[in-house]
């Protein structure tokens, strides 16, 4: 805080004529009058820069607002473990397409490359903060060939080894990251526990997160799909079709990864760090494939799955299994059709796509599903069905996908699978969620 005119007066320490005294006190009160001086107001801390939250490259808004959850059809049976209900959500940016094959691939060599410096251990490849904190320097370059012992362990055992190629070993491709368990630490018993150890709050992940590319072959036994287990994650060809075969703790680890990598750069700038890449709540995510419209069954709006030139709107199931009417027999490129009134893409079909929502909490004894009770319990206001224990295993996925009928890629339908499952027809979307009241706010 900046010292009063008094206060400057009595740091002068030699005696003083009446003259000398009004010489310097003018020249203290010049030097004031250059400075800002604490008049004692409350005005807050000064310094702090306009900030606007800054548009996630791929990402597009989707504003506050209210919608009504549920069934948009006359589903008697359906109604009784998903009713309708009024919720509101907040704003957040979404990816306008699902995670693509090549944005995962990214994740991937990133481990990749951080788990090799790890091995290699030269201190060249690593930094250190003011506190004696080693971190990876990931501006100097990895020489392989260099290494290339070190480096060994990498790859598959020769005895592994198909055809003779040298690959990395995808089985130890972990990632290890940390979260907060806010929700223990806001209900934390404090006459059990000390409230000022945070330890316990702090949770560790290690997650494998190579993709299962035999997923292709696994879910459909007597499909012919080894070409697409063979080539679908790897080949050029299919960079821009949506990431699958990852389950929900892989999707979760790669939100994390973007995270870490967007607020480095941030904080490299100087500049305040955003909020978390996340997988959508399942209400984020039915009311984002609305687009803003009232009671839709599919994102464009229409209740039909063509337009008016008889083209198929989505990548799903038609015509009793005639999977190419309507333009692609396995998943498509992500930004194929037209996208919602949001400008989000593939909302319904293509994959169906993870949500942070856990399917059972609760129980009824009328329809004896175990997630009639909480879907109907659930806060109208910005729900968050994350916060559910990571204990309970069922997921809830969205949109439906590309061997799905029409039924599963309307708006409201909702089903699960199990979080530790891959499938060749789910993969992902983030959000992040908006700082701030309206991307139009600007006070």
């Amino acid at each position: 805080m900046k010292k009063s005119f008094s206060q400057v007066l009595k740091g002068f320490r030699f005696p003083m004529g009446r003259t000398t005294k009004l010489a310097v006190a003018a020249g203290v009160l010049f030097i004031a009058g250059c400075q800002t001086q604490d008049t004692g107001d409350l005005i807050g801390v000064q310094g702090r820069r306009v900030w606007f939250h800054p548009q996630p490259y791929g990402m597009v808004y989707v504003p506050s607002g209210t919608f009504h959850t549920g069934q948009s059809d006359q589903d008697v049976f359906q109604s009784y473990i998903q009713p309708n209900k009024q919720i509101t959500v907040t704003a957040f940016w979404m990816d306008e397409t699902e995670i693509t094959n090549n944005e995962y691939r990214q994740f991937v060599n990133f481990v990749i490359d951080s788990i090799a410096r790890y091995m290699v251990d030269d201190d060249g490849l690593f930094t250190e903060d003011a506190d004696g904190n080693r971190y990876i320097n990931y501006e100097t370059f990895l020489d392989w060939e260099k290494y290339k012992e070190e480096l060994e362990d990498m790859y598959y055992r020769e005895s592994e080894r198909f055809r003779g190629k040298k690959q990395v070993d995808t089985r130890k491709l972990f990632y290890v990251y940390q979260w907060f368990d806010m929700v223990m630490a806001a209900n934390l018993d404090r006459d059990k526990y000390n409230p000022m150890d945070r330890s316990k709050f702090i949770k560790k992940e290690r997650t494998l997160i190579y993709p299962d590319t035999l997923a292709f072959v696994r879910d459909f036994t007597y499909s012919f799909n080894e070409p697409q287990a063979r080539h679908y994650f790897h080949h050029v060809k299919y960079d821009d079709y949506p990431v699958v075969g990852v389950n929900w703790h892989q999707a979760t680890a790669f939100c994390h990864w973007r995270t870490i990598y967007k607020n480095n750069y941030w904080e490299m700038l100087g500049l305040p760090v955003t909020e978390d890449f996340r997988l959508p709540t399942e209400y984020e995510w039915e009311y984002a494939a609305r687009g803003g419209r009232i009671g839709n069954k599919y994102p464009w709006g229409g209740p039909y799955t063509r337009n008016e030139k008889g083209c198929m709107l989505a990548n799903f199931k038609p015509l009793r299994g005639n999977y190419g009417a309507d333009g692609g027999v396995y998943p498509v490129r992500v930004d194929s059709y037209f996208p919602n009134d949001f400008g989000l893409y593939n909302m319904s079909g293509n994959v169906s796509e993870w949500t942070s929502t856990t399917y059972e909490v609760g129980n009824n004894m009328i329809t004896h599903d175990l997630n009639a009770e909480y879907y109907t319990r659930v806060p109208e206001y910005g729900p968050e069905a994350a916060r559910t224990p990571i204990s309970m295993k069922r997921k809830v996925i969205r949109g439906g996908s590309w061997k799905d009928v029409a039924y599963f890629i309307e708006n409201g339908a909702r089903t699960f699978e199990y979080q530790d499952t891959s499938k060749c027809y789910v993969g992902f979307r983030c959000v992040q969620s908006y700082i701030g009241r309206s991307n139009k706010d600007r006070k």
